[in-house]
């Protein structure tokens, strides 16, 4: 067995590792070291929202369109993620990595609601790319008994990002600029570029098929025609879970600080001790789908998701902190699923440009559940209904996954989709 590399004990919540090549640890190790910094920013806002709130003059009512302003940033996504199909998985996420970074520290400069929008807008475009990107470069070079477990683990490690956010949030109110301070952190990432580029290796599969350069439209119409039923079936699950998981992850800090008076301190208290547990859906949900099935399993963890959304928007008391641990455990364990499936249902020479598509359709179901939180809020004049109800729509999802998708764990992709 090949060598356990050092960073691993400090990656407890991974658990037992399976049997990895030295090249599959390095590919890991340096996919996620900057991937934190892309979940740091994206939970920079969540956290920090009744402070931008506060100090960007905006109100209640426009929380929700704000935060889908923000989302549609997205689309940006799947640009960069065609491009990786036409130029190379490696490239494109060193021009991602260096994107999100950049923008993300031109956010702490905002002087108005207007250009946190616009510097938020595209430091969500590249990061999401990145995370997509990375996904498709594990899926590309981990056997198919480890493929499950290797995406899981990558969203884990991302994950860690959300921890350094909820412990640098803690002290928001002693750090000089607030906010600011935190989104100035997130230009880091630039120091580890210059390494990082001599060290990523282009993956194995996408050498294989970088001869071909088909047409993106001929690209686009074959992914779609196809296995129209895989592929419907993959967005419409993508769209009715993110329609409700954008609105109870985006919201949940706020609603602490709201409805049971807890402090920016207790908050990055249960983020990091609760994150700490809740992280362990990812690679746990990888390795359930490998051993038992992607398909029941991500039906599971979605169904679950629902469950405990609506409990703890409308009946936490003394127990929202368990809630909001399984609701974070359960919508990571469903990510990992979707991710899985997004990886393993296209072809090589197309498989960037799909995961593109879903993260579209991803962004698409943030902004409109965002936007249906504001509109719900002033009809019940509350958010935590607003959210229960998308909550209970989005049990759709893991319907659409068990009708029209099939079955996937510890098979190769050539088998599952030849090019």
């Amino acid at each position: 067995m090949t060598k356990i590399p050092g960073w691993y004990r400090f990656a407890w919540f991974l658990g037992r590792p399976p049997e990895l090549t030295q090249h599959q640890w390095k590919l890991l190790g340096l996919v996620a070291v900057v991937s934190i910094f892309e979940q740091y920013d994206v939970y920079l806002f969540a956290l920090n929202l009744k402070q931008i709130q506060a100090d960007l003059a905006v109100a209640d009512s426009e929380l929700g369109l704000l935060g889908a302003l923000v989302r549609t940033g997205s689309f940006l996504s799947i640009i960069l993620a065609i491009a990786a199909d036409k130029l190379g998985r490696r490239i494109m996420l060193l021009v991602t990595v260096v994107g999100y970074t950049l923008f993300t520290g031109a956010t702490a400069l905002s002087v108005n609601a207007e250009m946190f929008v616009a510097c938020q807008f595209l430091a969500r475009g590249f990061a999401t790319a990145e995370v997509l990107i990375a996904a498709v470069v594990i899926a590309e070079e981990f056997a198919p008994e480890h493929r499950g477990w290797g995406i899981g683990a990558l969203g884990a490690l991302q994950a860690l990002g959300a921890g350094l956010a909820s412990i640098m949030f803690g002290f928001v109110e002693y750090l000089p600029y607030g906010w600011r301070f935190l989104y100035g952190l997130g230009l880091v990432p630039l120091l580890f570029v210059a390494w990082w580029r001599r060290s990523l290796p282009e993956t194995n599969r996408y050498q294989q098929i970088a001869q071909i350069r088909e047409p993106l439209l001929k690209l686009l119409g074959e992914l779609l025609s196809r296995e129209p039923k895989r592929t419907w079936g993959l967005m419409l699950g993508v769209f009715w879970l993110g329609l409700a998981s954008s609105a109870a992850t985006f919201f949940a800090p706020k609603y602490l600080q709201d409805v049971y008076a807890w402090t920016p301190a207790n908050i990055a208290i249960l983020s990091f001790l609760g994150g700490a547990l809740a992280i362990i859906g990812n690679p746990l949900a990888g390795w359930l789908g490998d051993r038992f099935g992607r398909k029941p399993v991500t039906v599971i963890f979605m169904s679950c998701f629902v469950l405990f959304t609506i409990l703890f928007y409308v009946a936490g008391n003394f127990f929202v902190s368990l809630l909001w641990i399984g609701l974070i455990f359960f919508v990571m364990g469903s990510d990992v699923g979707l991710t899985s499936y997004g990886t393993e249902l296209f072809p090589t020479r197309y498989r960037s440009t799909a995961t593109g598509l879903r993260g579209m359709i991803a962004t698409i179901a943030a902004i409109l559940g965002l936007s249906t939180v504001s509109g719900l809020y002033l009809i019940f004049g509350s958010i935590g209904i607003a959210i229960a109800i998308l909550a209970g729509v989005s049990l759709i999802a893991p319907l659409m996954v068990w009708l029209l998708l099939p079955e996937t764990s510890r098979r190769s992709l050539e088998e599952i989709s030849p090019d």
